[in-house]
């Protein structure tokens, strides 16, 4: 799998250099996709000094959130409340504070090490009406055990993970909806199904909603019931493909544990 993001992370980075990123210059592209995973560094993003915990998971997230705009929406009020579950080190809130300063923001990273880059990053953007929380989303508030795997993928962990597995506080994602949301962001690593069950008679409040669905494998797949979860509170919804195996008649290698992810952008 390291094999397979570092691959990821040298086209990308080949290719955000091509276009233009919004860091200066090629070659701290470069720099960045030839770095081992892992590997804290700083970078520059938009003439701020950000760190980061991972290069491969920043180019990608930069090439998705930046360059493809994936979280762009068209606003219908000056303060627009999003909810963005799943902020790892900044890189979505600072495109939703750029892209609509006058929202009001409500983040949550479970990762304590991440949390602290969040953190970080934010201030250097000096980003105001934006509420942090060290904790998951789930269908209860409580402690769970977390897989910390140091990047975009940590999750709450699953039978079978090994270390580095931590204790991390959660909140129920349904208290959170209790008036009208313009995007909530679902971004949890394999727990977007019984969160989005448990919030399911409350999504009307919802105005559009991205969720990366993951299939863990030789765990039961659910996109059937999230897809049926969003049709049910009224939502039409589009599927992109963010992880899937080129011959899955072939073999199926899977991405730190997911056989297959998508990204679905629900909207009304």
């Amino acid at each position: 799998m390291r094999g397979q993001l570092s691959g990821l992370a040298r086209a990308i980075g080949a290719g955000v250099a091509r276009r233009g990123g919004p860091w200066p210059g090629a070659a701290e592209a470069l720099r960045l996709r030839l770095l081992p995973r892992h590997w804290p560094t700083t970078t520059t993003l938009f003439d701020r000094r950000v760190q980061i915990a991972d290069a491969g998971s920043f180019l990608a997230g930069v090439a998705a959130i930046f360059d493809r705009r994936s979280y762009d929406f068209v606003v219908s009020r000056p303060d627009p409340l999003i909810i963005d579950c799943g902020a790892n080190i900044g890189l979505s809130c600072i495109f939703f504070k750029r892209r609509y300063p006058g929202c009001r923001l409500i983040a949550f990273e479970p990762d304590p090490a991440l949390f602290a880059l969040l953190v970080t990053n934010l201030r250097a953007f000096a980003l105001h009406d934006v509420a942090l929380y060290n904790q998951a989303v789930w269908t209860s508030t409580t402690t769970l055990r977390f897989w910390a795997e140091g990047a975009f993928s940590g999750r709450i962990a699953l039978p079978g993970d090994r270390g580095p597995l931590i204790e991390v506080p959660a909140l129920r994602l349904r208290d959170m909806l209790t008036q009208p949301v313009d995007m909530l962001k679902l971004d949890i690593e394999g727990a977007e199904t019984v969160v989005l069950e448990d919030c399911a008679d409350r999504l009307d409040r919802v105005e559009r909603l991205f969720v990366e669905y993951h299939a863990p494998v030789a765990q039961p797949q659910t996109l059937h019931r999230v897809l049926a979860i969003l049709a049910g509170a009224g939502f039409r919804y589009q599927l992109h493909e963010a992880y899937a195996a080129p011959r899955p008649f072939v073999a199926r290698p899977d991405l730190l544990g997911m056989e297959f992810q998508a990204d679905i952008f629900a909207y009304r």
